[in-house]
């Protein structure tokens, strides 16, 4: 909790000369961006395997620099493609004392390849296209935890059918209004585009 106290102070200082977060949530810091975050270590039925966490496109380290502050033994990496987040992130976390955070500036695309344990991203890319970018990242092992607000449903249903999973939606703890996305990737494609109009065929 100290630790968790000491982020969200850091995020306040911040936010004053980058727009980390929105400004209207910061009445809301707690529930909207802190627990939101923490939620992801209990909302899925599935036990959390040990191992590597990997949060696409972080920003403000939402959920990943949470969870490494709630778990500060398993590795987790933040990557964001914008330096200043990056730099932030990166003094966020050596404030905080959390030796097991890597931050990476980089965009999703030019990430090397290899397994992670639990996939996160948080208002980063509609499904189909963050499965798309990130199936590299994952086996049949990893855990991903995607909150999506209102509309995980309906992203989950737009999922092609050329990918292998066991996807489903969980009832968000902090917003009646939200879901989250969780489940594995069993394998699969992505659906072939045309080059010529760039649509599925």
């Amino acid at each position: 909790m100290e630790r968790l106290r000491k982020l969200v102070l850091l995020l306040l200082e911040e936010n004053e000369r980058q727009n980390l977060v929105a400004r209207g949530t910061l009445p809301h810091v707690w529930v909207r961006h802190v627990l939101d975050s923490a939620q992801l270590l209990h909302v899925s039925r599935e036990t959390l395997p040990d191992g590597e966490w990997l949060d696409l496109g972080t920003g403000a380290g939402f959920p990943g620099l949470a969870v490494a502050a709630l778990q500060p033994d398993r590795p987790v990496t933040l990557v964001d493609s914008r330096r200043l987040r990056t730099e932030w992130l990166q003094r966020a976390a050596g404030a905080l004392g959390l030796n097991n955070v890597r931050v990476v500036l980089s965009r999703v695309e030019d990430l090397p390849s290899g397994p992670h344990a639990v996939i996160s991203a948080r208002a980063f890319a509609p499904l189909d296209k963050l499965v798309t970018l990130s199936a590299r990242f994952s086996t049949p092992d990893t855990v991903w935890l995607l909150p999506k607000g209102a509309g995980a449903a309906q992203e989950l249903q737009m999922l092609p059918e050329s990918w292998n999973h066991v996807f489903h939606v969980e009832q968000s703890l902090t917003d009646a209004n939200a879901g989250v996305i969780c489940g594995r990737l069993l394998g699969g494609n992505p659906p072939r585009t045309s080059k010529a109009k760039g649509k599925r065929a």
